[in-house]
Formats: structure tokens, sequence, C-alpha cells
């Protein structure tokens, strides 16, 4: 069961140094136990927020995935994990893919804003690409993070299931 592997990864609490000043701003946050929990809210909250900030194409996916992870209280480990998604190998299709989407929700003509991998291209387009791919990419992840999320409680939920039916047929045996 992956609950079990989980619980062998990940700490029971968070111990930052007592004497450190981080410790003393961010004490009482970092200890707050629904940062780790393993249950069916935290999680599926945390793929959500996971693969809904790994959509958005901005630097800095870490620091907003770990503010909406506070924010929600849903497992912050497993969210961080979740935004490697977009990594450096998949972040060019990734931009690619979601300025198309952009372009074609906006209803531009992709062919006259065709992306060109260069800095100075960059700088002189960056508000025509920035929008549509910022577009593109809260509505991706918005789906992407819905459909984690149900995917989740549905899978817990046949587990759960699953292992009732099992106790129960395992109790049914032994009192016959």
């Amino acid at each position: 069961m992956p609950r079990k592997l989980f619980r062998r990864l990940i700490p029971v609490k968070l111990n930052p140094n007592p004497n450190s000043l981080a410790s003393r701003w961010f004490g009482p946050i970092l200890s707050d136990p629904h940062l780790l929990h393993l249950n069916r809210h935290s999680v599926s909250t945390a793929f959500f927020i996971g693969l809904f900030c790994a959509c958005l194409p901005i630097p800095g996916q870490t620091f907003v995935v770990t503010a909406l992870a506070l924010v929600f209280r849903c497992n912050l480990p497993l969210s961080l994990v979740l935004i490697w998604v977009s990594n450096p190998l998949t972040i060019p299709p990734m931009i690619l893919g979601l300025h198309r989407l952009g372009q074609w929700m906006l209803g531009h003509d992709a062919a006259a804003n065709a992306i060109h991998f260069n800095w100075e291209w960059l700088r002189e387009n960056l508000d025509n690409v920035y929008l549509p791919m910022l577009l593109a990419g809260v509505t991706c992840g918005l789906v992407m993070g819905g459909i984690g999320y149900l995917t989740v409680r549905i899978l817990w939920r046949w587990k759960v299931i699953k292992s009732w039916e099992a106790r129960k047929k395992k109790r049914l045996q032994g009192s016959s």
C-alpha cells in the first residue's frame, strides 16, 4: 500500500533547529501536523496543488506550492514532489504547448505569433507571449489538478472499500 511506503519516507514531524532565526519565525507554521498527514483529504489536495502549480509558467513554483500547501493545510512533501512534472526536460514542449493553446483560447493567429527561442525575440515579445501561456497554464493546471484530485479520491475510496470487504470476508470465514 502506498500509504505505508510514504509513512516510512516522510518524517513524523518537521523539526527545524530551535535556535535558528527561521525556526523562531516559521516554527509555529512548520509544526502544523497537517503538513505531513497522509489521509484522503491531505493527499488529494496535495495532488491538486502540485499539479496545478506544475502547469504554471512562472519561476519560483516551489514558493507558490509551499504557500498554497500551508494555506490549505495539505501534505507539503507530496505537493513539492508533484511540481517536478515540469522539469528541465518537459519545460520546452510544455511552454510551446501552453503558448499554442493560449493563442487558440484568445483567438489569435498562431502562425503570426510563432515562438522563436532566443533572448532578443523574447525580450521584445514577452507581453504577447506570456498572457496566452499564463491563461493556458492556469486552465491546464485546473484541469490536471482536478483530474489528480478526483483520481486520488476515487482510488483511495476504492482501496478502503476493498480493505473493508477483505476484513469482512476474513471475519465471516473465521466465525464459520
